[in-house]
Formats: structure tokens, C-alpha cells, sequence
């Protein structure tokens, strides 16, 4: 047992700031609690470019690996989530061309046109009466379709600023594209969105492509004992 773990540090109540640089020094429950603060955001990045549940988690733990192993390259410029986003970003962009280039675009095009099937998650705020769990479900089934289908550059843009509430200057950072083109690119996104969603729905946004409870949980742990075997390679 390592001196950290006899510590225990409260990583729940660290600043972002002691994590980095807990994390920076190995310490794996600073990590945990960054993926843990950054797993709903991310996520709903990744299932956002992706379409795909499935593909949207090993976007996410390929993008934690690889953050954890260049984490001395984060110089703090901007949130440590910024910087995640934007290898979120560059892996599921990745994975995108790979695809095309693998199958074709004709083929994806068929598929992406056809619609993403969404599986909800279990909802931790889950109303007590089943018919108002219904409809709520029924709604946020509603919005996700609407958000897949927006553009590509816009959905993006959507689900960062609209959905996770991030600042201009943020998403920006988080997707290299300058503020002006975020601004655009919201504006169509809402313009689209409004030609198929009632203003009513604005309310549910934030329920849109959860990622709460288990799923969570798993993720943070697969990473985790990937990062295990990684530092082992390297130490034998």
C-alpha cells in the first residue's frame, strides 16, 4: 500500500488544479476523480460525433488512455476538460475517417441517414410515477433524434454549448475553431432544431445522452486497469 493510499485524499473536494498535478505524480485516484468529473461531457461529445453508444465508450476510454499517458503535455492554458474535449474530439473525428475510408462514404452516409438508436440510461432524478417516467423518456427520445440529426459540425457545437453549458471562449478552445464560428454554428443548430422541437422541450436538454450510475462506474474502472498494465509494461 502506497503512502497516497494510507493518505486517502478527499479527491471529490480537490480543486481542478490539485488533481492535474496529483495525477501528473501517478497518484490514480486524482485520475479517477477527473474522468468521474468529466465522463457526462464527454460522453455526450463522443455519442454526439459517433451516433453510436457502443463506439461512443471506446472513444472514451481510448481518450483517457491516451490523456493519461500525455498528461505532462497539458500546460494549463485552459481547463483540464477543455483539453480532454479536444481529444475526445480527435479520436472520434479519427475513428470517423478510418471508417470512410474503410467501407466508403456512400455506406455510411446510408447508415447515418437511417437514424441512431438511442438506449436510455436510467435516469438517477426518475420520477416516482411511471406514466410521467414515460413521457419524459418519450421527450428526451424526441430531442436526441433531433440532435443526431443536425450536422456534424453543428451537433457538436450544440451539445457542448447548449447541453453542457460550456462558454463560447470554451468550446472553442475545446474544438480549435475560432468563436465566431461557434456562434454560427449554434445559431444554425438552434434555427434547425426549432423546425422540428417545441420551445417546451427546452427543459429536458439537460437529460439528453446521459451518462450516470454504472456506465459511468465501468468506464472510470476499465480505464483504470488499462492505465495498471500500461505502467507495469513500462516499469518491467
Amino acid at each position: 500500500m502506497s503512502a497516497h493510499d494510507v493518505a486517502r485524499p478527499h479527491y471529490a473536494n480537490m480543486a481542478e488544479s490539485d488533481l492535474v498535478r496529483r495525477a501528473r505524480a501517478g497518484e490514480r485516484g486524482a485520475f479517477r476523480a477527473i474522468m468521474q468529473r468529466g465522463n457526462q461531457r464527454l460522453f455526450r461529445v463522443a455519442r454526439g460525433i459517433m451516433r453510436d453508444e457502443s463506439e461512443a465508450e471506446d472513444v472514451l476510454q481510448e481518450a483517457y488512455v491516451r490523456a493519461f499517458a500525455g498528461l505532462a503535455q497539458f500546460r494549463g492554458d485552459a481547463s483540464i476538460f477543455t483539453w480532454l474535449t479536444r481529444i475526445v474530439v480527435n479520436e472520434a473525428n479519427g475513428r470517423l475517417r478510418k471508417r470512410r475510408n474503410e467501407v466508403g462514404l456512400e455506406e455510411v452516409e446510408a447508415v447515418q441517414n437511417m437514424g441512431a438508436h438511442v438506449i436510455m440510461f436510467p435516469n438517477a432524478d426518475a420520477s416516482a410515477n411511471p406514466e410521467e417516467d414515460v413521457a419524459r423518456k418519450q421527450v428526451r427520445s424526441v430531442i436526441e433524434r433531433a440532435v443526431d440529426e443536425l450536422p456534424d459540425d453543428f451537433r457538436t457545437v450544440f451539445i457542448l454549448r447548449d447541453i453542457e453549458d460550456c462558454s463560447i471562449a470554451e468550446t472553442a478552445a475545446a474544438l480549435d475553431i475560432r468563436e465566431e464560428t461557434v456562434k454560427t454554428r449554434l445559431h444554425r443548430a438552434r434555427r434547425q432544431l426549432r423546425a422540428a422541437l417545441s420551445t417546451s422541450f427546452a427543459a429536458t436538454l439537460g437529460d439528453v445522452f446521459p451518462f450516470l450510475g454504472p456506465r459511468c462506474e465501468r468506464i472510470t474502472d476499465a480505464v483504470l486497469a488499462r492505465l495498471v498494465d500500461l505502467t507495469d509494461d513500462g516499469a518491467a
